[in-house]
């Protein structure tokens, strides 16, 4: 068995396909109207054709659930931020904030309330360490990662 990609239902595929490719930057790889796939692997399905497919009626289908995300990594996450920042209808789930390990993160919603969060790439945030002084030892601790994931992300 081999997984393929998530599928996000989605209420109206053209906005949502102009969402994805403005805001994180993903293309359309294959349409096929009612089911398009986006490069990363993401795919998306109207909700009336979902709706068949589960052989479910529309208040068994809910958006908004909070409990899984689309995770992304961004080598530029200054710049990636001042994009978001550009759109007036991005609804966040929280602005930008470090985690314990060091990496900055953001989390906000597409237009059906899917989470997206998108995080600096790890290998920045070793680098970025590294040119504020701190030695590979000492940012393995801060990230409380093994030395080897630092040296290997350093390089």
């Amino acid at each position: 068995m081999k997984f393929k990609n998530p599928m996000l239902v989605v209420t109206d595929m053209e906005k949502a396909k102009t969402f994805y490719k403005d805001v994180l930057g993903l293309r359309v790889i294959m349409d096929f109207g009612a089911n398009v796939t986006l490069t990363g692997g993401v795919a998306l399905q109207t909700k009336e054709s979902w709706k068949d497919f589960i052989q479910k009626n529309d208040n068994e289908i809910r958006f908004n659930g909070n409990e899984s995300e689309l995770y992304f990594e961004e080598d530029n996450f200054d710049s990636f931020i001042n994009k978001l920042n550009s759109f007036n209808y991005i609804e966040y789930v929280h602005h930008v904030y470090e985690h314990k390990w060091g990496q900055r993160v953001v989390r906000f919603y597409d237009l059906d309330k899917h989470i997206i969060e998108v995080g600096e790439n790890m290998k920045v945030v070793c680098k970025r360490f590294l040119d504020s002084g701190l030695t590979v030892e000492e940012i393995a601790k801060r990230m409380d990662v093994p030395v080897k994931f630092v040296q290997a992300h350093t390089k």
